[in-house]
């Protein structure tokens, strides 16, 4: 076990394992800190790594089983011990660690008497086997023991559903998370006068990784969630924070509004609808219960502009459509 003494800083935000441990191989134990964090930041960035490293973090495990002398899952088998059941239970405990991608193939190939354990299961180069001593099966009897397996890397798990036995192989409920608990704490205190937080992170995990290898991945895995926000299009978003400073064209609507009533057209009666605008735009006049052309052209620009979900760009379209001769009947 390794401790150390906390000690806070005041100046920048570190982090810290501050207690590490391997309670057995397949049970790790590590402890860290964050700190010096604003009140409510740790609360926040607590919540949000414990989802991460319980629910983003890929691992490896076996998810079906084959074998021609299996009848169903519930028979039993002369000569071994344990129900077909209690070997497709002891198969999903095994634990795994490994970098593939896809699925591989694996078997198990024993003659008894004797104990099937985890270092029976021939693995593909790119898999090992974390904790060879995890039982499998006990061959009571001179019989050979033959299981076909599948191994897979994905994330979360995944209740498995029967397949008719069409390949005779048995579907495995597939645990992937290499995280097996974590939890977070907070400590508050006052630093002059200001509040400040430490955030206490408690991870556990199955062996295939350690606690710390947990902690970067799931970091790295949460912000690659929230990079595309980073790299958004600049044109799709339009904020003007100030709106009323933005230079409009010349033409104004009060001056189109005189043109159309020297044409005698009947402002009442002509409906946005058809206007022709963009469906954004029609729905947010909509919304500001701007139906008939005469509503529209009794708003200046400025009060358009403060409508909701409206920018200049969108009274700079409606302009440009109403500048045509051919928009009204």
């Amino acid at each position: 076990m390794v401790r150390e003494k906390i000690r806070v800083s005041t100046r920048t935000l570190k982090w810290k394992c501050v207690e590490s441990r391997a309670d057995s191989k397949r049970l790790y134990y590590g402890r860290f800190i964050l700190s010096p964090l604003m009140k409510g930041q740790a609360d926040t960035i607590g919540i949000a790594m414990r989802k991460a490293l319980l629910g983003e973090i890929e691992g490896t495990c076996i998810t079906s089983a084959k074998s021609e002398k299996i009848p169903h899952e519930y028979s039993t088998i002369v000569g071994i011990q344990e129900s077909v059941h209690e070997i497709l239970m002891n198969l999903k405990e095994i634990v795994l660690r490994s970098n593939l991608y896809g699925t591989r193939d694996a078997s198990i190939c024993v003659k008894g008497p004797g104990c099937v354990t985890a270092q029976d299961i021939i693995l593909p180069p790119s898999v090992e086997i974390v904790d060879n001593t995890q039982h499998i099966a006990n061959l009571t009897e001179p019989i050979n023991l033959c299981i076909e397996l599948k191994i897979e890397r994905n994330r979360g798990y995944r209740i498995q559903t029967p397949n008719n036995l069409q390949d005779a192989s048995y579907p495995i409920d597939a645990i992937f998370m290499p995280v097996r608990n974590a939890n977070h704490s907070i400590h508050s205190y006052v630093n002059g006068n200001e509040k400040q937080e430490i955030l206490f992170l408690e991870i556990w995990t199955n062996g295939s990784l350690t606690p710390k290898e947990a902690l970067h991945e799931a970091s790295r895995n949460l912000i690659d969630l929230f990079i595309p926000f980073l790299h958004a299009e600049e044109e799709n978003f339009h904020f003007k924070t100030n709106k009323q400073k933005v230079t409009l064209p010349i033409f104004t609507f009060h001056e189109k509004l005189a043109k159309l009533r020297k044409k005698e057209i009947a402002l009442k009666y002509i409906f946005i609808d058809q206007l022709e605008l963009p469906p954004r735009i029609y729905n947010c006049l909509k919304r500001s219960n701007i139906h008939t052309l005469f509503d529209l052209l009794n708003n200046s620009p400025d009060e358009l502009i403060k409508l909701k979900h409206f920018s200049i760009e969108d009274v700079k379209h409606i302009l440009d459509i109403l500048e045509m001769e051919n928009s009204f009947p």
